[in-house]
């Protein structure tokens, strides 16, 4: 399976009038179902207003909520360490429930310029600007993503041209078949996996703002997810 996932950055309306191949399935995250009417699930958190919710929905079409996304990122270590943007929410889910050979990402930077347009629609509230400790580093999360993804066979690569947060390659719509799962370092992974079991900051609900954090020991183990995908430095 070839799986599009459409977030809410200002490049994901180029995907308004693409055809449907060569994807075999679209995940949009929150707003970005107002793109394209032929999306096949959208995944949204519990604060997701509901009148921005879609009213009519087609047989195959989906709603994601987090009775769905927390048990699927738990799978994967749960929020803290995987990071708590619906990006990589939205991927973890898809791995857990879709097990797609590709993931391609459009409109998924988390790159929120001063001035100018944040998201498709104009200004939005941006995830990455929270103050979390799950979002300390963006890249050391996409890096962990890669590397799940590449242990499940799946490539993550990104279709947009703009600057960007996450670390996955750069892929255009005619390229995809040319992707293939990241080389990860398995040792390293494993060495990060331990880390993470140590510290136990496990939260079976989605919500973790009650941890007190050793936030370096928190670095330590995104330093090592990089290292583990091969980026020897933050994107």
């Amino acid at each position: 399976m070839k799986l599009l996932i459409l977030g809410s950055g200002p490049s994901a309306t180029a995907a308004s009038n693409w055809p449907r191949a060569p994807f075999d399935h679209i995940l949009a995250i929150n707003n970005a179902w107002q793109i394209r009417a032929d999306w096949d699930d959208l995944i949204f958190p519990y604060d997701f207003p509901e009148d921005r919710q879609p009213e009519d929905l087609q047989p195959s079409q989906r709603l994601i909520d987090q009775t769905h996304f927390v048990p699927a990122q738990n799978a994967f270590g749960g929020f803290v360490y995987g990071g708590a943007t619906m990006a990589f929410t939205a991927t973890y889910w898809a791995l857990h429930a879709l097990k797609p050979e590709i993931i391609a990402y459009l409109g998924c930077d988390m790159v929120y310029p001063k001035t100018g347009p944040t998201h498709f629609y104009g200004q939005g509230t941006a995830d990455p600007l929270r103050a979390d400790i799950s979002l300390r580093s963006l890249e050391a999360k996409s890096a962990r993503a890669q590397c799940y993804a590449a242990r499940q066979g799946c490539a993550l690569v990104n279709l947009s041209t703009e600057r960007s947060r996450l670390t996955f390659p750069r892929a255009t719509r005619s390229t995809l078949a040319g992707h293939f799962p990241g080389a990860v370092d398995p040792t390293l992974m494993a060495h990060a996996e331990i880390m993470e079991e140590r510290l136990n900051y496990r939260t079976p609900t989605g919500f973790h703002d009650h941890i007190d954090a050793d936030v370096t020991a928190l670095d330590a183990i995104d330093a090592l997810w990089l290292q583990a995908a091969r980026l020897s430095s933050a994107a």
